[in-house]
């Protein structure tokens, strides 16, 4: 009592209010030694929110991953490691969004025969349960032992692709996806990135090695429902190797294998696996598909029920593979959508789209810029537009159609996506446009 009223008269600021709960100076003794004895379980709801807002985003995720499952901690994780952080693309899921990133950037930068394994390895058991999608849009090559003497130096031409074939191998997916039971979605680019002046075509080689532990990896993802595979110098062999992998895929719906070098015989193994699966979407724009190809898909879709939407776009079908993919929409009612620009088609195409325009009431998109449909294939699709109420968007810009045919055939597609409109407004659970 004397001790009190003599700190009270030495010091007029001083209070017994300032003087901590005994329960705040033990939820600070916890956050401060969390990572000797992470305790956070056995405390209170509200308790536990007062530990982690104390926590650090420095410590090791071997303690914070399967104990701390608070968003706010996880949202402090992101915000102080990247600048752009947009938590919708994640499922509105901070911790899923720290896991699937901090993985996506480990396998990014890893280096075959000088990275440390088990960077990746001991990352699994701590992420397997948030991961649903990764995006790779790099894979570096093992560092070069025998540089090549500079007078010597064939790095401007194809033939360092052939090289480097031996050494230039990636990171094996076959050793982390299967491990992956929540993974979804796969979206990979074998190339570099920023190599900038150290450019050699061997850095942008998806080798026979790669593809191989690649078809067994996408095998062994049993819930994997989109996969992309882009801008990787993918061609027939390796597609066919890929193909024959996803054949029986319980899941797989969406498959993009834009930007590579598949031809005809890829084509074909691509058609089977149309025919074989339960895949929605196929994209194939810019790759070398001639008419055999596209008459194999053609008969892929012939037999698909799955199939919503197909993109063709810059590859080389001509009428023979268009007429061929026309014929095959006599009777496909499943198909929704349908990109043939760039593929050098005119008016044999247009007369066979002429029919499908007029019989099938399941297609809602057909994109056909920059062919030569002319003024006699316009006239062919104005035609078969005429009884036509469910088209919704018919792109012929730079198809070299008549002005007015152009006009008349916007007016029909607008009326038809006018008229769905009115019915979505007027039954809210109507499909969509």
């Amino acid at each position: 009592s004397f001790y009190t009223r003599r700190c009270i008269t030495e010091d007029p600021g001083w209070s017994l209010v300032t003087v901590p709960h005994l329960t705040e100076l033990c939820l600070q003794h916890i956050a401060h030694n969390f990572q000797m004895n992470p305790i956070l379980n056995r405390l209170l709801p509200e308790d536990q929110k007062k530990v982690v807002d104390r926590l650090s985003t420095s410590l090791p995720l071997t303690v914070t991953a399967n104990i701390v499952s608070h968003e706010e901690y996880w949202k402090r994780c992101c915000m102080e490691r990247w600048q752009v952080c947009d938590v919708s693309n994640y499922g509105d899921s901070w911790k899923r969004m720290f896991f699937e990133r901090h993985l996506e950037n480990i396998l990014k930068f890893f280096i075959p025969n000088t990275t440390d394994p088990k960077q990746v390895l001991e990352l699994i058991p701590l992420c397997k349960g948030y991961v649903r999608k990764l995006e790779i849009d790099q894979f570096l090559p093992p560092l070069r032992v025998d540089q090549k003497e500079e007078s010597n130096d064939l790095s401007d031409t194809e033939d360092d692709a052939e090289l480097g074939e031996v050494y230039m191998h990636h990171y094996n997916l076959k050793d982390l996806i299967p491990d992956l039971p929540h993974l979804e979605e796969l979206h990979l680019t074998y190339g570099v990135k920023t190599c900038g002046m150290n450019f050699e075509w061997s850095l942008f080689n998806f080798t026979d090695l790669d593809c191989s532990n690649l078809a067994a990896a996408v095998k062994m993802c049993r819930n994997l429902k989109v996969f992309k595979l882009t801008r990787s110098k993918v061609d027939d062999d390796k597609i066919k190797l890929l193909a024959r992998n996803l054949q029986y895929h319980p899941c797989l719906l969406e498959l993009d294998l834009s930007h590579n070098l598949i031809g005809d015989h890829g084509a074909q193994a691509l058609g089977k696996l149309i025919s074989h699966s339960r895949l929605e979407t196929l994209d194939l724009c810019n790759n070398q598909i001639c008419h055999l190809g596209a008459q194999a898909l053609a008969q892929g879709l012939a037999e698909s029920s799955t199939l919503t939407s197909l993109n063709l776009r810059l590859n080389l079908v001509e009428d023979k593979g268009g007429e061929a993919i026309g014929r095959a929409l006599l009777t496909n009612t499943s198909l929704r959508s349908l990109h043939l620009g760039s593929n050098n088609l005119s008016e044999p195409t247009a007369a066979v789209f002429s029919q499908v325009l007029a019989h099938n009431t399941a297609l809602r998109s057909i994109n056909f810029s920059c062919n030569h449909l002319r003024l006699d294939g316009g006239k062919k699709l104005l035609e078969g537009l005429a009884n036509n109420k469910t088209l919704t968007e018919l792109d012929l810009r730079h198809a070299e159609v008549e002005q007015e045919t152009d006009f008349l055939i916007h007016q029909i597609v607008w009326a038809n996506r006018e008229a769905v409109r009115r019915r979505s407004l007027q039954h809210p659970t109507t499909e969509p446009l």
